[in-house]
């Protein structure tokens, strides 16, 4: 299993912080953000990572070297223009090859075990891959997952507008009572992905959404099983997560 990590964005919203710095080498706990993702995916048994840098890549490429520090080696791919995470992945095909993944982006905290369980997971049957899901969140700001009595994922609907959520209501996919599973950022593909991120076209807000793969996938009859995230996990989104983290222990 190798691992893709995408971190070329500059995260805005953390303001002054991303300056110089990119949002995955903003430190939580004494170390970067991207340090504490390597860890856990060390400790998954994974041994080759490519990250995909961007904004102030060098940062990232100085910090972390050929990875040997970490006993893994570390490859990179810089995006050059941020049009999407859709795109994004791509530059790793090269270093996939054949290989399963763990795909993550570069600002999600999750416990070290979160990992193994999603290989674990993903070794349960023949899946095309797996889809972490966290409940609870606001399923506006991301992806809003379905999925059947298999806990497999059978619909995706990204940043779902009030209007599309009331509708969803009202045909029975958003039932009361029950989770509203919203994509919490970490996956698992076999390399079939990259057929289908050849062949994106943008979304309406511009960007090439990996969501749209993934919905190429399953509409394709490929088996994406789901996980619920069990424990921490925290989109490191602003100054405010930051400090909240800083001050929460590990």
């Amino acid at each position: 299993m190798k691992a893709v990590i995408l971190a070329a964005g500059k995260g805005t919203r953390m303001k002054e912080l991303t300056q110089e710095l990119p949002k995955p080498m903003l430190r939580v706990q004494g170390k970067p953000i991207l340090e504490h993702i390597l860890l856990g995916l060390i400790s998954a048994g994974v041994h080759e990572v490519f990250v995909v840098t961007g904004w102030k890549a060098e940062v990232i490429e100085d910090h972390f070297g050929d990875g040997s520090k970490w006993g893994v080696r570390i490859s990179y791919g810089r995006q050059l223009v941020q049009d999407g995470t859709g795109k994004a992945p791509e530059l790793a095909k090269n270093f996939i090859g054949t290989s399963s993944f763990i795909l993550t982006y570069g600002d999600i905290l999750v416990r070290p075990e979160t990992y193994q369980q999603m290989v674990h997971r993903f070794q349960e049957g023949y899946y095309s891959g797996v889809i972490t899901v966290t409940p609870g969140e606001d399923v506006t700001k991301g992806g809003l997952n379905f999925f059947d009595e298999q806990f497999c994922l059978k619909r995706l609907v990204e940043k779902p507008s009030p209007a599309q959520i009331e509708e969803l209501q009202r045909t029975g996919w958003l039932k009361p009572g029950t989770p509203a599973w919203y994509n919490a950022g970490i996956y698992i593909f076999k390399p079939s992905l990259f057929e289908f991120t050849a062949k994106l076209a943008k979304s309406p807000r511009g960007e090439y959404e990996l969501t749209d793969a993934i919905s190429a996938l399953i509409a394709t009859k490929h088996t994406l099983a789901g996980l619920e995230i069990q424990g921490r996990w925290v989109d490191v989104r602003d100054p405010e997560v930051l400090a909240a983290l800083e001050n929460s222990g590990p």
